[in-house]
């Protein structure tokens, strides 16, 4: 890395998996203030980071709750008076055919924890940027980029963030803040079983076939590049950006490969 260095780093989502491992990569040399709602894993991330030569701030914060996403950037400035980056991480998964929900608020949760503390974050945090010509950094999904059946919530969310992403990134040309998308598709975390089932439970299982997920540390390495060139977006796996690239020309065959990543055993595919 070179201009990641000596910033003050906001990361959403960060006592475990994608976001836990962020935190730790970015730590060393940086001021990262982690947010997540369990506190006491939050001190053993940022116990970890201090040990390693990094300055490591944690903040209990429930996303889906605007007056906490303010009240992290508020408290990140009254500490640290800047704001580099923005590490918009948190997000929550569900897996459910769209006639199976009987509950349609699940769409509303998914929503203000995926997308809303996205843009009640990066709007609190937007002045602090602008005079560090800082980075607003996304992570949605492959899912945020082509629909997958059984997942009609978290891709209605995904694709609402990248749309947010976007337009966001157009109004901030020439402003020095740069937007950057993350697009994974299957990590080895557990974000899939702590989703939501269609009673908008903790679904426990997957659903999606887990064969060949991308490690966390993989992910984090892309993502950390990514960061490093500020690049507009990137979607991890060669398959993926050919898939995406394919996609105007043969859109039934993507539909095909998108049914085919369930998990026979667990929720797909349907008939």
């Amino acid at each position: 890395m070179s201009w990641i260095n000596d910033k003050v780093i906001i990361i959403t989502g960060a006592s475990e998996g994608i976001g836990e491992a962020l935190a730790k990569r970015l730590g060393p040399g940086n001021t990262v203030v982690i947010a997540a709602r369990r506190l006491e894993k939050l001190k053993e991330v940022a116990a970890y980071i201090n040990a390693h030569g990094g300055r490591a701030h944690p903040v209990a914060c429930d996303v889906s709750d605007q007056a906490q996403c303010e009240a992290l950037v508020e408290e990140t400035i009254k500490m640290f008076g800047v704001i580099d980056i923005v590490v918009n991480n948190a997000g929550i998964s569900m897996h459910a055919w769209f006639d199976d929900i009987a509950d349609l608020s699940t769409y509303e949760k998914l929503f203000r924890t995926n997308v809303m503390s996205m843009i009640w974050i990066t709007h609190k945090a937007l002045p602090h940027l602008k005079v560090r010509d800082g980075l607003i950094v996304g992570v949605s999904s492959l899912a945020g980029k082509t629909g997958v059946p059984a997942r009609t919530t978290y891709c209605t969310s995904k694709f609402a963030m990248s749309g947010f992403m976007e337009a966001l990134r157009i109004e901030l040309m020439d402003t020095g803040v740069d937007v950057c998308g993350i697009f994974p598709g299957v990590v080895d975390t557990d974000i899939r079983r702590n989703g939501l089932n269609a009673e908008g439970q903790r679904a426990g299982i997957s659903g999606l076939t887990e064969a060949g997920a991308m490690t966390v540390d993989e992910c984090v390495d892309e993502m950390v590049q990514a960061m490093e060139d500020r690049k507009r977006e990137w979607v991890m796996t060669s398959k993926a950006r050919l898939g995406l690239k394919l996609k105007p020309f043969f859109p039934q065959m993507i539909d095909q490969m998108a049914k085919n990543a369930l998990d026979e055993n667990h929720g797909g595919p349907k008939t």
